[in-house]
């Protein structure tokens, strides 16, 4: 019996030990324990990814309503800003309107002034003139006729 023999012998002892043992059932339990931890840690992470792909999708469906929702308000704020420049316009043009009417309301009272005082200067003028023509001329109750008359056809024409 040589020395391989033995080394032989030894090596199907140490085995039948270990099945003895029951290491290979150890094992097998040890692996199947770690395949299933693998196993479960694969379908957590499985979970973990679609629960993650849902919160990605709703909060891209909420970022596009938000976007959304802004390009609305920017809208409204749009349309606002337009209808109160509108606004702004036409109240200017009434403005200027009501001022220029205005203007040409003082325009004319002043032209009708300037008119009235004209009219009064000649008046007062013809009538001076008209006094001393006559004066040199006509008698006294003659004068007062036709005063008189004058008088009373310029305030007729004035009136």
């Amino acid at each position: 019996m040589d020395a391989p023999f033995w080394a032989f012998v030894s090596l199907v002892i140490f085995f039948g030990v270990l099945v003895y043992m029951k290491v290979p059932k150890m094992m097998v339990r040890s692996l199947d324990e770690r395949t299933d931890r693998i196993r479960k840690e694969l379908d957590e992470a499985r979970r973990l990814r679609e629960e993650a792909q849902q919160l990605l999708a709703e909060y891209q469906r909420k970022r596009q309503e938000a976007e959304r929702e802004a390009q609305d308000i920017v809208a409204g704020a749009e349309r606002e800003a337009k209808t109160l420049l509108e606004e702004a316009e036409r109240r200017s043009e009434e403005y200027v309107a009501r001022r220029s009417k205005l203007a040409e309301q003082k325009i004319a009272q002043a032209e009708a002034d300037a008119i009235s005082e004209v009219r009064a200067s000649a008046v007062e003028i013809a009538v001076a003139a008209a006094d001393r023509l006559l004066a040199g001329k006509v008698d006294e109750k003659v004068a007062g006729d036709l005063f008189s008359r004058s008088l009373a056809e310029l305030q007729a024409r004035m009136n």
